[in-house]
């Protein structure tokens, strides 16, 4: 007799293939390296974009470097958080949506505040200068 409550599945019988019906996802050694392997390259790139100075745009730059990144969360979510559309009912696929909005919301403010940034607070022209009290 069990003492556990009938809804409860423990991590002995999820792991052990005694799930009832959440069909949790387990990475293998082969989803585990094509996902290492997409984060060196994609860690590769912006680095070697900016150090190369490969572009003559910053802005141009500064954009391809945030899809990067942006491409780069979700396949960490996939490939290592095991995230699907069938695990937990769908629920997952849920979070990785809700995601990738709060990481789109993220990066275009965090670029919003950095041009004001840029635009209100850097030095001025060496005219403006002189004219400082």
């Amino acid at each position: 007799m069990s003492m556990h409550a009938p809804s409860h599945e423990d991590a002995f019988e999820a792991h052990h293939g005694h799930s009832h019906g959440h069909d949790a996802g387990h990475g293998t050694l082969k989803s585990y390296i094509t996902g290492f392997v997409l984060s060196v390259i994609l860690t590769a790139i912006p680095f070697w974009l900016v150090m190369a100075d490969v572009l003559d745009s910053p802005v141009l730059t500064a954009v391809i470097i945030m899809a990067l990144g942006a491409v780069q969360i979700v396949v960490h979510m996939i490939f290592f958080l095991h995230m699907n559309t069938r695990s937990e009912g769908g629920w997952t696929m849920m979070a990785l949506i809700f995601t990738i909005v709060l990481v789109a919301i993220t990066l275009s403010g965090s670029l919003w505040v950095m041009h004001h940034l840029d635009v209100n607070m850097m030095p001025m022209s060496p005219e403006m200068m002189r004219n400082m009290p």
